[in-house]
């Protein structure tokens, strides 16, 4: 039988440590994986640390984003996880070029993804057809670390069916559609990069027909984020 390293199991439950430590000839791959179960597990079975979800959205442009952010926090604290919020970081930028703002900014987001274990985005239109675009990166980057991305959406409406809308308006400035110009149109509700980052997730995106700041849908997803990491 192939002893391995007891260190990483010392914060498992006992169970799941003596699992992993008597299952013979137990390969590295096959370890890792039965590790992170292990890890979920004993989360679920001790109550800490919780899992941690970033709060990804336009919400950070409001008027008061930091009430905004506290009502996603305390609705994540009421479904068992810590919602990370970006103005968590609470950087302090007197002094800074907007250009160096901006660069910190952008570092303390994806320390805080970083340190999450799955993203939650609001996908709802903002300034044009499509979602903020800083959100865009977010799953983007979310989906690369391979952690299961969730987002909802507080607008009916497929993005084909906005495009169209967006252009009966004539051109905006400096923008680049003109009318011989394909329309993206698989009845999603967002770019099908977006879309499929989710589904792979085992999530779906929730729509509504609300203002910025109504978080009924965000709710769903919170339901989605349990069933996604085994909660009960």
């Amino acid at each position: 039988m192939r002893v391995l390293n007891a260190l990483p199991f010392v914060n498992l439950p006992a169970s799941v440590a003596l699992l992993l430590l008597l299952i013979p000839d137990l390969k590295f791959r096959d370890a890792s994986r039965l590790l992170s179960f292990g890890k979920k597990v004993g989360m679920r079975m001790t109550g800490t640390p919780k899992l941690r979800i970033y709060l990804a959205g336009p919400e950070v442009f409001l008027p008061d984003p930091h009430e905004a952010g506290r009502a996603k926090v305390e609705l994540c604290a009421r479904y068992g996880f810590v919602g990370l919020f970006p103005l968590d970081a609470e950087l302090d930028l007197s002094g800074l070029s907007k250009h160096v703002q901006a660069a910190r900014i952008s570092a303390a987001n994806e320390g805080l993804m970083r340190q999450a274990d799955a993203v939650i985005a609001n996908l709802s239109p903002f300034r044009g057809v499509s979602m903020d675009s800083g959100t865009a990166f977010e799953v983007g980057f979310m989906r690369a670390l391979q952690r299961p991305v969730l987002g909802y959406t507080n607008a009916r409406a497929d993005f084909a069916e906005r495009a169209r809308l967006f252009r009966g308006r004539g051109a905006a400035p400096e923008d680049c559609d003109r009318p011989d110009i394909q329309i993206e149109d698989f009845d999603l509700a967002e770019n099908l990069m977006i879309t499929e980052a989710i589904t792979a997730s085992g999530a779906t995106i929730v729509r509504n027909s609300a203002p910025m700041e109504d978080l009924s849908a965000f709710e769903v997803c919170l339901t989605q984020a349990r069933k996604i990491f085994g909660i009960g």
